[in-house]
């Protein structure tokens, strides 16, 4: 369910501040001012507009501390409306500091020529040159004061690096210009102070002054000063410049809206964005819909209002839709009658058709739909999703059998989980694949399980999205991304870069996230999925790649929970099982708290090291060939121990097991300062190794404690 605006933890802010790089002198300050920059364009790509207008006033200022332009903290506002990128920057210096320059050449010892190419290189004579010390040797040296230039000769070049720097995918021409950008720019203002700068941005001289809301405002608006930007803009132009606190003021509206109709606003931080990236001078008004349409799925009817007409549905307090909504105008109006009509005109049309839609798929059961599902291709070398389905049937109930499931009740809800794609709402809304499914499979009469099954498959969509939440669910959802881990992969279709267009690596961490709950092998279930496919249709090696894309998948799941060595001491046993992962992970972060732990780790490591030169198999001790009252101990020790660990895994208390192993520390110290491993005796040098892979054996039950770190 969908809840009221809260305040995004990572946005970010308008104003940013750096340390100052440079001591602040008094005669700097005096010279500081306000720098304002405005690019003024034709309407922004709206999902861009934001990272944009915050990419660029960075850019900027970034240059001109790069320059030695700023005094102080670097400290800046970015703007960012649908017709204008623009930024403000603190306490800017009209010219750079003079700066005295030390050009270090040649060796006092070296060649004459070198030495006297040097100073013509600088334009002196030998002579004038002096000797200092590079840390090193001796060299010469040409000292000099460079004078500093002015703010006007270097702005234009800052400002025309940062528009080049835009992270914009596709440029554009306009007129008869050379230039390029992501829409034309009619004009740029370019001010330090009261003073107009002399700079040519995209083709551009630099003005004073610039345009406003395109129906609010009339006129050209002039600035006295750098400073009055964005409440000159306000007031005159009616453009609320600061995308900042345009959201802030939307967000504000529509809640106060929606608290007047004791309902809360369901709609996310990406249309608030997207809204706000439309409007210079919002206002919040509110509209209504007819009651009738509310008999359409409520999924529908509020992604029709969002996607479509970029609208702020309203819940009750039931979560429940209600025919009314926000919208929000960029024009300010005595009678707003007429927008608000307009708007409801609009969103009927567009209800109208969810609601035909939904009264047309009625007409057909998910099961008559199946055999259309024959000319959906899945993929050409794999089949349609027809023969999907098949197949997802057969991995299905295999998987709800190892769960302890129905296997018949599993079976039939992935027989009707893809049914939903051939309908007119589907094909309409593809998001609401699964959702719909559920809705028709209810109208079909099909059991609760299995319409909560076939919506629930497609979970999770993404990183932090919910898990299917029944057994069923999980069965098919777990088919369904396994099928595909396993038949993309198997045609060669691996992820590259950036590239996963089948995107493997979400259903790998979907399918991992599952079986952190479940007690399944992920090999065994690779193998099964691999055999459901006809018999030389995949790449023999899939099984095992993808078992190691899964594993490195596993990593990525885990690093922001853990710390990154005691990931890898857990993987690198490559567990088969993850359901108690969490359990190994916090035991071993609980291990690498003992003061034992650093000691035992470093002994791992020197024992797997003294193993991997081991020439024959390594096999059980003969407490008659120890000799030593050290590795007498150790063999007593690690004797002792070995009940307790297996005692501790079979309940699958590994805090309890790892604890027990510190119990050893003494034992092994003693043995490594006392015990020659590699003896001459080649009996007694196998015995030592036998013992030290037992010792190995119980160190590395849990995880390989050799790769924590001290």
């Amino acid at each position: 369910m969908r809840t009221k605006f809260v305040q995004a933890a990572f946005e970010s802010p308008s104003i940013v501040q750096k340390q100052p790089a440079h001591p602040i002198s008094l005669k700097a300050i005096k010279m500081s001012q306000t720098l304002l920059i405005e690019l003024f364009t034709e309407e922004l790509p709206p999902k861009a507009l934001n990272q944009l207008g915050n990419h660029l006033a960075q850019s900027i200022a970034e240059g001109l501390e790069k320059a030695q332009l700023i005094d102080g903290a670097t400290e800046y506002t970015a703007y960012a409306s649908p017709r204008r990128l623009a930024v403000q920057v603190a306490r800017v210096k009209s010219e750079q500091a003079d700066q005295h320059i030390v050009k270090k050449g040649p060796a006092v010892n070296a060649n004459e020529k070198a030495i006297e190419g040097f100073a013509r290189s600088c334009g002196v004579e030998k002579s004038s040159l002096h000797i200092v010390h590079d840390g090193k040797q001796d060299v010469y040296a040409h000292e000099f004061t460079q004078k500093g230039q002015k703010l006007a000769a270097l702005l234009g070049d800052i400002v025309n690096a940062a528009v080049k720097k835009l992270p914009i995918p596709k440029v554009m021409r306009w007129g008869s210009s050379t230039h390029t950008f992501v829409r034309p720019v009619h004009g740029l203002v370019a001010m330090h102070g009261a003073e107009v700068l002399p700079i040519n941005v995209l083709g551009l001289d630099s003005r004073n002054c610039t345009l406003g809301h395109r129906f609010l405002s009339h006129g050209e608006i002039t600035f006295a000063k750098a400073d009055d930007y964005a409440a000159q803009l306000a007031e005159e132009g009616k453009v609320i410049a600061s995308f900042a606190e345009r959201k802030n003021a939307i967000r504000t509206a529509l809640d106060e809206q929606a608290a007047r109709l004791n309902a809360t606003v369901a709609a996310d931080e990406a249309l608030l964005d997207e809204v706000t990236a439309l409007v210079e001078y919002p206002v919040v008004l509110q509209a209504a819909f007819e009651e009738h349409f509310l008999a359409v799925p409520q999924e529908c009817l509020i992604l029709t209002m969002q996607q479509n007409q970029k609208y702020f549905p309203l819940l009750d307090q039931n979560g429940k839709l209600m025919n009314r909504f926000l919208l929000v105008s960029n024009l300010q109006t005595e009678d707003p009658s007429h927008i608000i009509q307009g708007n409801e005109r609009v969103l009927r049309a567009r209800l109208s058709d969810a609601e035909f839609f939904y009264k047309q798929d009625q007409k057909a059961t998910l099961e008559s739909r199946l055999p259309k599902l024959a000319n959906v291709v899945y993929h050409n070398k794999i089949g349609s999703q027809a023969e999907r389905v098949e197949r997802l049937q057969t991995i299905a109930a295999y998987i709800a059998g190892c769960l302890n499931a129905d296997k018949a009740v599993a079976e039939r809800a992935a027989r009707l989980a893809k049914a939903d794609l051939v309908t007119e709402m589907v094909g309409e809304f593809p998001e609401l694949q699964g959702t719909m499914g559920k809705y028709y499979a209810q109208l079909d009469g099909e059991t609760p399980e299995i319409a909560a099954a076939v919506e629930q498959h497609y979970r999770p969509r993404f990183a932090g999205d919910a898990l299917p939440e029944s057994t069923i669910g999980t069965a098919v959802a777990l088919a369904d991304k396994l099928e595909t881990l396993v038949g993309i992969w198997g045609i060669g279709l691996i992820p590259t870069g950036d590239k996963d267009p089948y995107a493997l690596r979400r259903s790998a961490l979907g399918v991992l996230r599952m079986l952190m709950n479940h007690d399944l092998s992920i090999r065994e279930l690779l193998t099964f999925v691999f055999d459901s496919f006809p018999k030389g249709l995949l790449a023999e090696k899939t099984v095992a790649e993808v078992a190691d894309f899964m594993q490195a998948r596993l990593a990525v799941l885990l690093q922001n929970d853990y710390p990154q060595d005691v990931v890898a001491a857990v993987l690198a046993q490559r567990p088969d099982r993850v359901n108690n992962l969490t359990a190994k992970l916090q035991a071993v972060a609980q291990f690498k708290q003992l003061p034992e732990s650093a000691a035992l780790a470093a002994a791992n490591k020197r024992v797997q090291n003294l193993l991997k030169k081991s020439e024959g198999a390594l096999g059980n001790v003969d407490a008659a060939l120890l000799q030593q009252d050290e590795e007498k101990a150790l063999f007593a020790a690690v004797q002792d121990l070995q009940p307790k660990v297996q005692a501790a895994l079979a309940a699958q208390n590994f805090a309890a097991a790892l604890s027990a192993l510190a119990a050893v520390k003494p034992q092994v110290d003693a043995f490594f300062d006392g015990v020659m491993v590699m003896a001459d005796d080649a009996a007694v040098k196998q015995n030592r190794l036998n013992l030290l892979n037992v010792l190995s054996n119980l160190l590395n039950a849990v995880a390989d404690i050799a790769l924590l770190a001290e």
